[in-house]
């Protein structure tokens, strides 16, 4: 998976990201991830390791992306889910 680059990595240490979905397993989580990459949005899925246990309290996969691109990303995420209703 091929991340956009973004002008400002330099500064992507002192960036805060915020998650704007969740998912229950990595398979469908990695596919928002690549929506939106393809936008120009970059995003990482966080949580796959622990999100296929079945434990009492399982965990979700987060989509996580830059701050400054949360409102962008919750959109497409938006315009994704009334497509598939």
């Amino acid at each position: 998976m091929n991340m956009p680059s973004d002008e400002n990595d330099d500064l992507l240490d002192e960036a805060n990201l915020v998650t704007v979905a969740e998912r229950a397993n990595e398979l469908t989580a990695g596919v928002l991830v690549n929506v939106l990459a393809d936008e120009g949005i970059r995003a990482i899925a966080v949580g796959g390791f622990t999100a296929g246990f079945r434990a009492e309290a399982p965990g979700l996969v987060q989509i996580k992306v830059f701050e400054k691109d949360a409102e962008r990303a919750t959109k497409i995420l938006n315009e994704i889910k009334r497509e598939n209703e």
